[in-house]
């Protein structure tokens, strides 16, 4: 989660500050992996998740709404020092 930034290439991203006008917006991102080398980007994260990815991705979504739910009680800086922590950093 992040508060503004650049674009980096992603068009979801730059159709939203098109129609901001502004890339001063909070950002909850959901990683995806990197597309094996034979697959193209957009392929890989438009394809239909398998059944093993799609469970790795409803848990993904149950902490997103989480991270919202304490962005709304908490505000953005307490809510990026809970979800940005690295799980490998317990």
């Amino acid at each position: 989660m992040k508060g503004g930034g650049g674009l980096a290439g992603h068009n979801g991203l730059r159709s939203i500050t098109q129609h901001l006008g502004t890339t001063d917006y909070i950002r909850l991102r959901i990683g995806v992996g990197k597309p094996p080398a034979s697959q193209a980007g957009r392929d890989w994260v438009l394809r239909r998740p398998s059944k093993a990815d799609r469970q790795i991705l409803d848990h993904a979504i149950e902490e997103a709404a989480d991270a919202v739910e304490l962005l709304l009680a908490q505000g953005l800086d307490a809510t990026m020092n809970v979800v940005n922590r690295r799980p490998d950093s317990d």
